[in-house]
């Protein structure tokens, strides 16, 4: 039977317990009304009388986000490894000491508020993610029972890119196309060709090796990254998840051009398609890769955007046209289908209206 105190302006509950003829009770504060701690306290009494025992020793939050990035994410790459690193700094500074069992959805709210006062929307929302994800283990442990990251909101006062500045349209894209099937006079130029007909992340393009081409099925095979900056692992590396392994089928024009590259010019130590013995890391730089962009859109008349953007435009242009999002994501190599549809979701609404039509058309015609 539990009973219930007022400490100060929290609530604290206490359940009586024997164990082996001693008393034993479970205590727990810091409730900021009493109907929140009859609830928790509930919780634990339905889970004696089931014979479960509640996982009552107190994890501070840092310290369990720290151990589960070590358990849970052993081989991520080393980019991304920085990005998991920043958020536990963030965690310590904020949360640094207080039990994970202790955080309440309201007091997550507010740290997500004013973590958002400085910074863009997307920069809060990639934070919860990390923290998210971390929550649902330590509620799969029983080391809480609900999901305080769950229906959260953003906040931003940086304003974030709109998504569609972070990609050519269709016109534009064909336009871009074009002046780089009539000036490949680059090997920056190749690279950023691919970029536009594949939709691979920087470090999978430059970590192409020419045996990655299967020329006979129009194919690539994605299976390593080329470590392009400090921050990541030198040389070949993993890729970013398990789904980016991947195999994709090209069109024939893009793969007739690269066996042609391939035929006239000599294959280097590594066999690195975007090999640049004068670059520090031996590959073509992201930085010099985006100056060679920025110069072609410069001179087709066209607002920049990164070689990152290349990605976000072949993405765009297979939803214009119809292909399923659920191959989309494959073929980029998301980690999961809502991943895709978070980066993509102002295209999904767009094309809405089109499937209202089309889906009206379909039974008006059906009708003789």
């Amino acid at each position: 039977m539990a009973s219930f105190v007022k400490r100060g302006k929290t609530w604290q509950y206490t359940i009586s317990r024997m164990i082996k003829g001693d008393s034993k009770p479970i205590r727990k504060g810091g409730f900021n009304t009493k109907k929140e701690a009859q609830v928790a306290a509930a919780e634990i009494e339905n889970k004696l009388r089931k014979g479960i025992t509640p996982h009552l020793r107190l994890e501070p939050f840092d310290q369990y986000f720290e151990e589960w990035l070590k358990v849970y994410k052993p081989n991520i790459a080393n980019n991304t490894r920085e990005r998991y690193l920043n958020t536990l700094k963030t965690i310590q500074e904020q949360f640094g000491g207080i039990p994970i069992q202790n955080i309440t959805k309201r007091s997550y709210q507010a740290f997500l508020n004013e973590y958002g006062a400085s910074r863009a929307k997307d920069t809060t929302r990639k934070i919860n993610t990390h923290i998210r994800a971390c929550v649902k283990e330590a509620i799969d442990e029983g080391i809480i029972h609900s999901d305080f990251t769950r229906r959260v909101t953003f906040s931003g006062s940086v304003p974030s890119k709109r998504p569609e500045e972070k990609h050519l349209n269709y016109f534009d894209s064909k336009r871009l196309l074009k002046e780089l099937t009539d000036n490949l006079n680059t090997l920056t130029n190749y690279l950023i060709l691919l970029g536009l007909t594949s939709g691979m992340r920087f470090g999978e393009l430059v970590g192409l090796t020419r045996s990655s081409f299967s020329f006979k099925t129009n194919e690539i095979i994605i299976n390593k990254t080329w470590g392009y900056t400090n921050k990541m692992h030198e040389g070949f590396g993993p890729t970013k998840n398990e789904q980016s392994n991947r195999t994709i089928t090209m069109d024939k024009k893009t793969m007739d051009l690269f066996m042609e590259l391939f035929e006239r010019t000599p294959e280097n130590i590594h066999g690195l398609v975007f090999h640049s013995p004068q670059s520090k890391y031996k590959v073509i730089s992201n930085n010099g890769a985006n100056k060679a962009l920025g110069l072609l859109l410069e001179k087709l008349k066209i607002d920049p955007i990164t070689v990152h953007g290349l990605r976000h435009t072949h993405a765009s242009i297979l939803l214009y046209k119809g292909v399923s999002i659920y191959y989309v994501s494959e073929r980029l190599g998301h980690g999961d289908i809502e991943t895709t549809m978070q980066y993509y979701a102002h295209i999904v609404k767009e094309l809405r209206e089109r499937d209202v039509q089309s889906t009206i058309k379909t039974f008006e015609n059906m009708v003789v």
